[in-house]
């Protein structure tokens, strides 16, 4: 597994108003939002394409256009969902299919409970949307969900990551026959004893939606 955690002052602010407490619901939107967009240049940096043959004003030229199958964006509901404004912006004709998965707060294990997927991903290039890569259960499992309905080339992408789970989830996705990167904006110190990030920036969820009373 490939691992690319950009270098990026912007990166950094962004996930600084992100981390702080006192930063409100419809701000950590915008922010994640736009993050995600400096993410996905590092994530598409490989995206499949073909010739395009095209007319300038000035003559004619060739170019390039996204390949068929065009790419699929699943975020992992219901955090994801705030990172998919971020990718479509600049992925526009990509597809988008959702994941339904959520941490048992016992035993930690993910669930997959939802799914609005294609049943067949062969040739698909995947890019997977989760906030937050903790204990890597939800996005190993995630990974081989897609990996089953054929997806060839899968990406997750993370606004932050643990040590903890990018080493779960390298020996999860080490032998399963495609290439698999994770593109994080920083990798923190370690899981505490409930398996949250630290420092992190708390429940993504419910930091971007709040909590339903």
């Amino acid at each position: 597994m490939r691992v690319i955690n950009p270098d990026h002052r912007l990166i950094a602010h962004k996930l600084t108003y992100l981390r702080d407490k006192r930063t409100d619901s419809p701000t950590f939107r915008r922010l994640a939002e736009e993050l995600m967009t400096l993410l996905a240049y590092e994530a598409t940096r490989e995206v499949r394409i073909e010739p395009f043959e095209i007319e300038t004003p000035v003559a004619p030229t060739t170019g390039i256009k996204l390949s068929n199958p065009k790419p699929l964006i699943v975020p992992i509901l219901r955090a994801g969902l705030g990172m998919l404004e971020g990718m479509v912006r600049l992925l526009p004709s990509a597809e988008v299919g959702f994941l339904g998965m959520q941490r048992d707060e016992e035993t930690l294990q993910a669930i997959t409970y939802a799914n609005r997927l294609p049943d067949d991903l062969s040739g698909r290039q995947v890019y997977v949307l989760d906030p937050m890569l903790a204990t890597g259960g939800s996005m190993a499992d995630a990974i081989h969900y897609l990996r089953v309905r054929g997806a060839d080339d899968i990406t997750a992408v993370c606004l932050l990551s643990a040590p903890e789970g990018i080493a779960h989830l390298e020996e999860s996705v080490a032998d399963i026959g495609c290439p698999v990167t994770l593109v994080t904006g920083a990798i923190d110190e370690r899981l505490n004893e409930v398996g949250y990030i630290v420092p992190g920036l708390g429940d993504a969820g419910d930091r971007l939606y709040g909590v339903a009373q």
